[in-house]
């Protein structure tokens, strides 16, 4: 039987999380960002099911090999998470392992659902490495500010509820954000156009978050507010940890072109709900 843990009571995955995995689970289970987490057993968990809160994806932690799980996750998706799904508007069910000997368990016990995959790319970012002179100069009317209780409570801006809602994708409230967090916007005529903060936290580890609104994008202003995140990093001895799907040239570059090194990658799969 497969039951979902109190956020009291994530703690007791600690054990089940892979040292090289990914920082969302870390995040999750720590508390420090929103999530579900489902397991085997409520007193002794060997395997669990994390659903990040920013509904980006499960991943799958702890023993991969758990017969009783993984005979039960079929009928819990079809009778539990696709009901809780259809809440938050998500059709898709996308499964990542925490570490690499999930992905023949995914692959085996959903062979049904027409899998999907994709890779992705694990990047950190040493000080030393940091290529500072690449930094671009944005167009006349383009203004980096950084993303603090005063932009938070000015109202002048046209789209501010943008803001918020990225912000409360990946935390419990602004305020916890603004105390534990980092982030920088670009904005254009009172209207952010770009945004790039920790999406995620672990330690002194930043997942970073970024994204221009399409009507600006092409325009460096990822790369510039990247340069202003990283530099805010690295002076106060965080760490800048980017992931990114290997389709995704641009992220690519943009990491690359900071300096980040490549630190691993892992597969991810999906299928309809």
């Amino acid at each position: 039987m497969i039951v979902e843990l109190d956020k009291s009571e994530f703690g007791k995955c600690r054990g089940l999380l892979h040292p090289g995995g990914q920082l969302e689970a870390k995040a999750i289970v720590e508390g420090i960002n929103p999530g579900r987490i489902f397991v085997d057993n409520r007193l002794q968990p060997e395997t669990g099911l994390i659903w990040l809160g920013n509904n980006d994806g499960f991943l799958f932690i702890g023993k991969e090999d758990n017969e009783s799980f993984n005979t039960n996750i079929n009928y819990f998706i079809d009778s539990f998470i696709t009901q809780e799904a259809k809440k938050v508007h998500l059709d898709c069910f996308e499964a990542i392992g925490n570490h690499n000997k999930w992905n023949k368990t995914i692959e085996e016990v959903f062979e049904h659902r027409g899998l999907g995959t994709w890779n992705q790319r694990i990047y950190l970012l040493k000080a030393e490495r940091y290529r500072s002179n690449c930094e671009p100069v944005l167009k006349e009317g383009y203004e980096v500010v950084k993303i603090d209780e005063t932009l938070f409570d000015n109202n002048g801006a046209i789209n501010l509820d943008f803001l918020h809602a990225k912000i409360l994708e990946f935390w419990f409230s602004p305020e916890r954000f603004l105390e534990e967090g980092c982030g920088y916007c670009v904005v254009y005529n009172r209207e952010v156009v770009s945004i790039c903060f920790s999406g995620f936290l672990v330690g002194n580890v930043h997942g970073i978050s970024i994204e221009t609104v399409d009507a600006h994008q092409g325009k460096k202003l990822a790369q510039k507010i990247a340069h202003q995140f990283v530099k805010d990093c690295l002076k106060n001895n965080q760490a800048p940890y980017w992931d990114c799907m290997e389709s995704n040239k641009p992220s690519i570059a943009i990491a690359e072109n900071l300096g980040f090194e490549k630190m691993s990658t892992y597969v991810g799969y999906e299928f309809s709900l």
